[in-house]
């Protein structure tokens, strides 16, 4: 059986002079192979993305970290001096997360695209998470990979809620390597997840008509490792699947 299309919004940077190159880090590519898809990179195209076609094109939308942050202004805030930011990602991926989640497209978010998806609803963020008082500092610890990547806090699971359910259990060990977070939550988002400071780690969307889950950590790092990024991905794939069969069975859908 083929295997369903997982889509997997690109970064856009400038390496060189006027050089710019669409990059997805192999690890969510990885990823999306684990949730037993067939992963499709879709570039920053910016202004007016050809949203509806690339809809039809896929079966689930995987929204990827990034060194880059979102343009504040997206939320409403003030530039942040230093910022690395990629306004062709934000407006590629924007419209195409409000787009998916109308369209009932398995959707999964990780760290930017946490953000990502958070914004695109309605949200907003903190530009320095450790400047807010009461706060943690959540941003990368450096050294090693293994070291960056090692698990950093609990996350503690809404009763009852989709990790809750995953997990079989009302808290686990994550990694934490953002600076940014969510200062408010978009409306139709229903809070999963939250670190010992209070911070929002993970949220699904409210009545969505298909998978839509978000998390501020990283389970695509060595997640055949880690059973809670197992069950994610799992869970997300079957989504996919499903989504490609109900396609198969119904073309216009």
């Amino acid at each position: 059986m083929k295997r369903p299309v997982i889509g997997i919004p690109c970064c856009r940077w400038w390496l060189k002079e006027s050089q710019f190159f669409h990059l997805v880090g192999e690890k969510y590519i990885r990823a999306a192979e684990g949730a037993g898809g067939l992963p499709l990179l879709l570039p920053a195209l910016g202004e007016a993305p050809p949203i509806e076609q690339l809809l039809d094109t896929v079966d689930g939308l995987l929204f990827t970290g990034s060194p880059s942050n979102i343009e504040p202004h997206h939320y409403g805030a003030a530039s942040v001096e230093g910022d690395f930011n990629d306004p062709q990602r934000d407006a590629t991926t924007l419209p195409l997360v409000r787009a998916a989640i109308d369209a009932g497209i398995p959707v999964l978010g990780i760290c930017r695209g946490f953000q990502e998806i958070n914004v695109a609803l309605g949200g907003s963020l903190h530009a320095k998470v450790h400047e807010v008082p009461g706060m943690k500092d959540h941003r990368d610890p450096g050294g090693t990979l293994e070291e960056m990547y090692a698990l950093a806090h609990p996350v503690s699971f809404a009763e009852g809620g989709v990790l809750h359910r995953l997990a079989g259990k009302s808290e686990a060990q994550v990694n934490s390597l953002h600076g940014q977070g969510v200062a408010t939550l978009a409306p139709v988002l229903q809070a999963e997840a939250y670190a010992p400071d209070g911070l929002v780690e993970a949220f699904s969307v409210k009545e969505a008509r298909a998978f839509a889950l978000a998390v501020q950590w990283h389970p695509e790092w060595q997640y055949q490792d880690n059973p809670l990024s197992l069950a994610i991905l799992e869970a997300f794939g079957e989504a996919c699947s499903a989504r490609k069969a109900a396609r198969h069975t119904h073309p216009s859908n």
